[in-house]
């Protein structure tokens, strides 16, 4: 099944004639690992009616480890993070940028700069779209992991990496926390605050963003600097919800959610989910987090040997999580998923079994139904939508 996207490719790449997309037709991409077969980037398109994924892609964009693909809020622009680093065939970490074409949605390539760290994980945009924040994983001890910011041009230019933050790491895990591993940065609703989720600090680091201030150095260290971690819990991402007043947060290391009141700029805790409570420590090691777009329930990936999607309601009043469902990805190692916008399914990019598992959702309940489709892909890594303008 590895050799299947390959044969996919000399017929994709071609000129494709500008045509109407049925109505419930939506563009799906698929940011990838590029070790084996994948040759970065696929842009496909995906029937809402049916939740099948067409297997002959748009277009293929070479690219090294596209891992992480960040789409400008108004579509015109695609952030690409290249996670490279030592030992790959591009050992230098980087990040690149993409004209998105408003009609027919096909990707050209606009900029590329180095990152200044090793194995970008992650980008993010502020929230007026004048910087891109990158987060450096760095899975070797020395350096460590950083966060750098970006500045952004409004033709989608990257521009060199104007600032650099490290953390302290935490030192609990002596084979995964001996240095700062940051895992994904987030800006707050308003856009004022960022919040760096560094897994090897057990930490969340906040700052204060303003560039207008201090073009040079847009970020400062908030008060407090920082949000406290269970030891050994290994932050991963931040979701805000969408009326800002509440934050869920997955643990990689310890399998858990933790659910925040937020506001100006302040996190206070105020429920955990354990996603594994007294299993083995191979269960844990949860990864993805996504809200409905009703705003309603919260769903939770977790890898390891568990491999399960799971489904919480969502409180309205405190964003408190009640448990609703587990159920397996049909895959191994859910690394991320997406729902669709219809709302009617949930996409699985399963890493190690490389395979884009589609999954039915009842909108009404929340719950998860039936597999439909099973994609072969190789190392599929993110996926994300692009909806029509």
């Amino acid at each position: 099944m590895r050799n299947f996207w390959p044969l996919l490719i000399a017929g994709s790449i071609g000129a494709m004639g500008v045509q109407a997309a049925p109505v419930d037709h939506y563009q799906l991409l698929v940011g990838s690992y590029t070790a084996g077969q994948s040759q970065g980037i696929y842009r496909l398109n995906f029937d809402s009616a049916t939740g099948q994924i067409d297997a002959k892609p748009l277009q293929v964009v070479n690219s090294e480890n596209p891992s992480w693909l960040t789409p400008s809020r108004d579509q015109r622009h695609l952030f690409v993070v290249n996670e490279n680093g030592p030992g790959q065939k591009d050992p230098v970490g980087r990040v690149s940028s993409y004209a998105i074409d408003p009609k027919t949605h096909e990707l050209s390539l606009v900029s590329q700069v180095q990152s200044l760290g090793n194995e970008p994980t992650h980008s993010s945009l502020s929230v007026d779209a004048s910087h891109l924040f990158v987060s450096n994983y760095s899975v070797a001890e020395d350096p460590g992991g950083t966060l750098a910011v970006l500045p952004v041009g409004a033709d989608g230019k990257l521009k060199t990496v104007v600032q650099m933050s490290s953390h302290p790491s935490s030192r609990v895990n002596p084979e995964r926390q001996m240095s700062a591993h940051v895992h994904s940065t987030v800006s707050s609703p308003d856009g004022k605050f960022v919040f760096s989720n560094d897994l090897g600090a057990d930490r969340i680091f906040v700052y204060r963003f303003d560039p207008k201030a201090n073009p040079e150095l847009p970020l400062t260290a908030a008060t407090p600097a920082s949000v406290q971690l269970p030891p050994g819990s290994g932050p991963r991402h931040l979701l805000f919800s969408a009326d800002g007043k509440h934050a869920w947060l997955t643990m990689e290391m310890s399998a858990q959610v933790a659910v925040f009141d937020y506001q100006n700029g302040k996190l206070e805790q105020t429920q955990m989910v354990d996603l594994a409570a007294g299993q083995p420590t191979s269960d844990k090691a949860a990864a993805a987090l996504h809200a409905s777009k009703d705003g309603k329930f919260l769903y939770v990936s977790n890898r390891g040997t568990a491999n399960q999607l799971l489904v919480f309601a969502i409180d309205p009043a405190t964003g408190h999580l009640k448990e609703l469902q587990r159920r397996s990805v049909d895959g191994d190692h859910p690394r991320e998923f997406s729902l669709d916008p219809s709302g009617k399914f949930v996409l699985i990019a399963n890493q190690k079994s490389n395979q884009i598992v589609v999954v039915e959702r009842d909108a009404k309940s929340g719950l998860l139904g039936k597999t439909v489709q099973k994609l072969p892909m190789d190392a599929p890594s993110d996926l994300k939508f692009l909806v029509r303008q």
